[in-house]
């Protein structure tokens, strides 16, 4: 499997961004889908996470009530809808897929996408 991470780009403060993740190859229940972010100087850090084959998601604490993860199965796609956006969410963001449950450690995902960078103007 290859991840496709698309969607990035500039937008003030309390505007919005689509994130868009494409799988190529099959994805299986096992799997969950997840969005990370790397702001500048800092580690990479979990975001949100979704079941494959079940509507379970999950959040990180600074992404519940404005980050919205979702799926499109039949286009081997995931979502990261990005509202209210902050500066502070300025980051390069990463899609990947786990078999670790609802993990946020990245080194338990096993692929991952190239980055796609967000930048958020005050």
């Amino acid at each position: 499997v290859q991840l496709q991470a698309s969607g990035g780009g500039l937008v003030q403060a309390g505007g919005s961004l689509r994130l868009t993740c494409v799988a190529s190859g099959r994805l299986f229940s096992s799997h969950r889908m997840g969005w990370f972010r790397r702001g500048p100087g800092t580690d990479r850090e979990f975001v949100a996470a979704i079941s494959w084959d079940f509507d379970r998601t999950y959040y990180a604490e600074f992404a519940k009530g404005r980050f919205t993860i979702s799926k499109l199965k039949t286009e081997n796609t995931v979502y990261l809808q990005m509202n209210s956006l902050k500066p502070e969410d300025t980051a390069v963001y990463y899609c990947a897929r786990t078999t670790r449950g609802y993990s946020t450690n990245p080194s338990e995902y096993d692929v991952w996408g190239q980055g796609t960078q967000v930048t958020v103007s005050s």
